[in-house]
């Protein structure tokens, strides 16, 4: 694979250091360069039956409003790039957030030679990672059957093309408008090509979305057509069809290099024709490519690690490579450089900023948390754009593609909302808007069941969304509320608001509780009449739990493990439940799917029990020893799954990557803690990956880890020190690391069962409040 070429060139960071007496083992040191070391290939071996990240490589900048990526597969698919194929259909503007969501804004381009081949099977070609080159900045393949090499790199709105073709009178340059209705229009006297898609795959959306595109050649066309489906309408200059496209074509020689600038708007076609110049103006394809490398640069550069191996510095800044690409902008800059959006929400052009891509249930846990400590200002403008959503649409989008889309459960918006505020990511002018919002989506139904809260007037009422009243996944409807309730009321504390208002909140934070089965000690279904669901069974996927069983969303008590343990006779009980998750078969019961669906899949093959990382409400559970007494199984835990579900490599991941957040619950693992409960100022402890770290925050101050002396055979923190005083305790504060911190950590290949094992060393619990 070509992009370890580029790792190559950072081998002289390398140190060797004394992994074992009789054995060495390769240390990094630290890198100046950390785009290098992405692997953008990572978990692109994937299909519906089995996702191993469920990614493709994404060509862009960090949260550029476009993506660009290769294209192996036909249009509509999900599946856009998968590793195993050979063979390539075209480089794709692609704004997909994952394979299930699908995508919007998109169209394509393809160099070919010969004839005019424009439909996707035609045109397709042979192509070898052999001769690829991934990078975050730049992309590079050469396309065999037409004999041409394909380069392109990315700004915010725009890119640049090289295209290197053989001697031939017959060289083109297809574009592919996608089909559900699309235009496209030859300009040749400008060498120019606009166009716009309309497709989609969430919705709804307003009618008039559209996403306008304009390239511009260095090189005059020999030939200009367009194409219907599969007609070419030859010597016609404009198509407005179900399914559009246009070729252009050269006589080149061989060698020579034909190089395109395109960019989009999802504005209009004189927007579009400003992100070009603005973002591109006269820059050459190197200048660009300098420019997108160097933006990769400072903000991966944001995070320093030091000390580990080759393949854990890889997989960390592939990682921290995917955290930063969503949710990406929406909003593009007027003439005189201000934010403006389309809005998915009702079709206007507005003043303002948008962000959309991500969804929540799966963000709020990590990723979102992550930029309140390391990109705070980047969430400001996030928050803003949530402010702006609702303004316009009415709600806040728990998953935004690029619009309101209909899935998945939970109000967990809340939580972001508040995490950014109560941590200082704060778009001070929105946050009375951002609380209305708040309340407005806690206690009301939206227009589908993903907005809002399905079954609010139940779970208001009685404390729980039943399980016999056809509501689909209500257990974990109501144990997310729960959850986001107790934000909604951090939210309100940190406002000043007063307990009239918000006392509600405090008091339906602890509907968790009527869940909870004394007989079995798990979560389960209760029906109205207050009697639990039965038949039960536990290993049963669905039904009443999403994606997933009761051994899953039953630690889904964020901010109030306490009450958990109680809940189960306490602390030696509880540590038993955790390990009961990690030694018990990987059953599962998938009838209330009528299959297999891969994240059952993905939990079996990974042979941790019924623990299933690959999927996010279980990814805090391996921290929760930390409120029982026994941090040193988290440490234990946390490093397994480390090392053992992640790789910087096609098959790198255990499940799906889901925006950010499988990246993010390796990046902060692998920096020595986790938010376990967003919307409070706390990071659990587990153990730091590398010998050295350092976050360089945007205050100007730094945290720095260190581990001297870890390594494989270290997963266990004998002791530990915060600025220099010793750290009994296992939890860090947010406010201690903005005002700059130094946490020291003595690693042993034997756990402490002395240190952190007092009640008092326990993180967070909404129980010590005196909440009942």
């Amino acid at each position: 694979m070509s992009t370890t070429n580029a790792f190559r060139r950072v081998l002289g960071a390398i140190v060797l250091a004394a992994a074992a007496p009789a054995a060495l083992a390769q240390f990094v040191g630290k890198v100046s360069d950390p785009v290098e070391w992405v692997n953008p290939l990572m978990g692109t071996a994937s299909k519906p039956e089995m996702s191993n990240g469920n990614t493709y490589p994404a060509v862009t900048v960090p949260w550029g409003m476009n993506l660009w990526t290769p294209q192996t597969g036909k249009m509509g698919n999900g599946w856009t790039y998968q590793y195993d194929a050979d063979k390539m259909r075209g480089l794709k503007q692609t704004h997909q957030p994952s394979p299930w969501m699908n995508d919007y804004g998109q169209f394509s381009v393809m160099p070919v030679t010969g004839s005019k081949r424009f439909t996707e099977d035609e045109r397709a070609s042979w192509f070898s990672h052999k001769s690829e080159t991934a990078k975050p900045y730049y992309y590079s393949v050469y396309l065999a059957d037409s004999d041409v090499t394909a380069e392109l790199t990315p700004t915010e709105r725009a890119a640049q093309f090289r295209f290197t073709f053989p001697q031939s009178e017959h060289s083109y340059v297809v574009v592919d408008a996608f089909d559900k209705g699309s235009y496209v229009k030859i300009i040749p006297e400008q060498r120019k090509v606009i166009g716009y898609s309309t497709r989609y795959a969430r919705g709804p959306l307003p009618a008039n979305f559209r996403h306008y595109f304009v390239m511009v050649f260095d090189k005059p066309f020999t030939s200009s057509d367009v194409w219907r489906g599969k007609e070419l309408v030859a010597g016609a200059l404009e198509m407005e069809s179900a399914h559009s496209g246009a070729i252009v074509g050269f006589k080149t020689a061989r060698g020579e290099k034909v190089h395109m600038k395109v960019a989009s708007s999802f504005i209009s076609h004189e927007q579009a024709e400003l992100n070009l110049q603005r973002e591109l103006a006269s820059d050459d394809f190197d200048t660009t490519r300098a420019r997108a490398k160097a933006a990769w640069n400072r903000v991966l550069g944001k995070v320093e690690v030091e000390g580990g191996s080759i393949d854990h510095m890889r997989t960390f800044y592939s990682s921290l490579y995917r955290m930063v690409q969503f949710p990406n902008k929406l909003y593009e800059l007027d003439a005189a450089g201000s934010p403006v959006h389309w809005s998915p929400y009702n079709g206007k052009v507005l003043p303002g900023y948008l962000y959309g891509g991500t969804g929540f249930w799966d963000t709020f846990r990590a990723l979102y948390p992550f930029l309140n400590l390391v990109y705070p200002a980047i969430n400001r403008e996030m928050q803003a754009g949530l402010a702006n959503a609702y303004r316009e649409g009415g709600w806040l989008p728990e998953w935004s593609s690029p619009g309101y889309a209909d899935i998945m459960v939970g109000n967990n918006s809340a939580s972001v909302v508040a995490d950014a505020w109560i941590k200082g990511a704060r778009s001070n002018a929105d946050i009375e808007t951002l609380w209305a919002a708040l309340k407005n989506g806690a206690n009301n139904e939206g227009p589908m069941s993903a907005v809002g809260r399905k079954g609010v007037k139940y779970y208001n009422e009685i404390g729980y969304v039943p399980y016999d009243v056809k509501i689909n996944e209500n257990a974990a409807r109501t144990l997310e509320y729960a959850y986001d309730d107790f934000t909604i009321y951090q939210l309100g504390k940190a406002l000043g608001k007063p307990e009239s208002e918000i006392g509600i909140y405090a008091q339906r934070a602890m509907n968790y509780k009527k869940l909870f089965d004394p007989e079995t000690g798990l979560m389960r279904g209760r029906n109205q009449d207050g009697s639990f669901q039965k038949p039960f069974n536990p290993f049963k996927w669905g039904d009443a739990f999403t994606e997933g069983n009761s051994w899953h969303y039953t630690w889904s008590v964020f901010h109030d493990i306490d009450g958990l343990v109680n809940l189960m006779g306490g602390r030696q009980a509880f540590v038993g439940k955790l390990d009961t998750v990690l030694s018990l078969p990987p059953t599962y019961d998938e009838s209330y799917y009528g299959s297999v669906i891969h994240e059952i899949r993905e939990m079996q093959v990974a042979n941790m029990g019924q623990y299933a990382h690959g999927n996010q409400p279980i990814q805090h559970m391996l921290y929760l020893y930390n409120y029982a007494g026994a941090p040193w199984k988290s440490q234990y835990w946390v490093r397994e799954t480390l090392n053992r579900m992640y790789q910087p490599t096609p098959d790198g991941y255990c499940g799906d990557e889901d925006n950010g957040q499988t990246s993010a619950w390796y990046v902060f693992s692998a920096l020595g803690f986790y938010p376990v409960t967003p919307a409070v100022g706390q990071y659990v402890v587990g153990a730091p990956l590398f010998q050295r770290a350092t976050l360089h925050l945007e205050n100007g101050k730094q945290v720095r880890i260190n581990a001297p002396g870890n390594g494989a055979d270290k997963r266990y923190i004998r002791a530990a020190r915060l600025n220099g005083k010793a750290l009994q305790r296992n939890w860090l504060g947010h406010d201690e690391l903005l005002r700059g911190a130094t946490f020291d950590v003595e690693m042993s290949a034997k756990p402490n069962h002395q240190r952190g094992i007092k009640p008092d060393d326990a993180p967070y619990s909404f129980s010590r409040e005196g909440r009942q």
